[in-house]
């Protein structure tokens, strides 16, 4: 696992974005880490209360990121977790997901925080979900990575 050369955000002047979280609703355990770390960091942030819409797993959350961006979000958060198996299942789904998020980004100008953990075990998905004991807070991360670009764009949009 690596954290190395990992920006330190502090994010300061969130408190009018509005701000979804997209959260899949496969691994529950280390969805509830994902989803309370991502809404720890916008509360830090000053957004009070994000729109959070759950999804039945990874491969639909690049729709229903793209319904909030047309709705006007200025930044959403898309949490899901994905464990490799004994199939190709795993990169199916990687891709589309991933592929799918950075599309809803490029096409709609909408940040998108990546919070979509890719695992080959149920241990590494636990070592980022943000739960107690774990070593990384994917869903915190993610979210701070979401404001943090709206808030840029912002700024490239007002000169």
């Amino acid at each position: 696992m690596s954290g190395r050369g990992a920006p330190e955000l502090r994010v300061d002047g969130a408190a009018r974005l509005r701000v979804g979280v997209v959260a899949a609703r496969w691994h529950e355990e280390v969805m509830t880490g994902l989803l309370d770390g991502a809404q720890r960091a916008l509360g830090e942030c000053g957004v009070d209360v994000p729109t959070v819409v759950r999804v039945p797993g990874a491969f639909e959350l690049p729709v229903a990121a793209r319904a909030l961006a047309d709705a006007g979000y200025d930044a959403v958060v898309a949490l899901g977790v994905v464990i490799r198996g004994g199939t190709p299942h795993f990169d199916y789904i990687c891709q589309a997901a991933t592929a799918g998020l950075s599309d809803v980004a490029v096409r709609t100008g909408v940040p998108i925080g990546f919070g979509v953990l890719t695992c080959d075990t149920d241990e590494q998905a636990h070592e980022r979900s943000g739960l107690p004991g774990s070593k990384e807070d994917k869903g915190h991360e993610a979210a701070l990575a979401a404001v943090a670009t709206a808030l840029a764009l912002r700024e490239v949009s007002a000169s």
